[in-house]
């Protein structure tokens, strides 16, 4: 089974997360500075993507509380249809969105609980909030029966 790549676009840096090659489990990859050029921010992505094997990248959609979308949703959804333009021209790889409602907050729990200061977790809270969100990915297919 291919791996999956998860993807939290944050404003500084991109976390990346990757699927084990069971497609159960989600880990923390890295996460790329923004270079502030959106292309080369892409093609990043879909490097990491070609690296790990992963022939789906799920996109992290920030909604509010009560689901709704806003400008950071709306942007998202641009630099994921972006991503998908990129990504199918360098081998056919797909992209989807998922809900990354309370991700970072997970993730940062998840820091904390493993023993990682707060003024450490910066360097690690964009891709572990990559993996919570893939993870929950992961775990929606299952529940639905859904094959990746």
């Amino acid at each position: 089974m291919p791996r999956v790549l998860g993807v939290d676009l944050g404003e500084r840096r991109i976390g990346l997360a990757c699927s084990d090659p069971s497609g159960v489990l989600a880990s923390p990859l890295r996460a790329v500075t923004r270079s502030g050029d959106a292309d080369a921010d892409r093609a990043a992505v879909v490097a990491a993507a070609e690296e790990v094997g992963a022939r789906v990248i799920v996109v992290g959609l920030p909604r509010s509380l009560s689901g709704r979308e806003g400008p950071a949703a709306r942007g998202a959804r641009a630099e994921a249809a972006a991503l998908a333009e990129q990504a199918g021209v360098a081998g056919g790889i797909t992209v989807e969105l998922h809900d990354e409602r309370f991700t970072t907050r997970e993730a940062q729990q998840a820091l904390r609980a493993g023993g990682r200061k707060a003024r450490d977790q910066r360097d690690h809270i964009d891709a572990a909030a990559a993996a919570v969100m893939l993870q929950s990915w992961i775990d929606a297919r299952g529940a639905a029966g859904g094959d990746r």
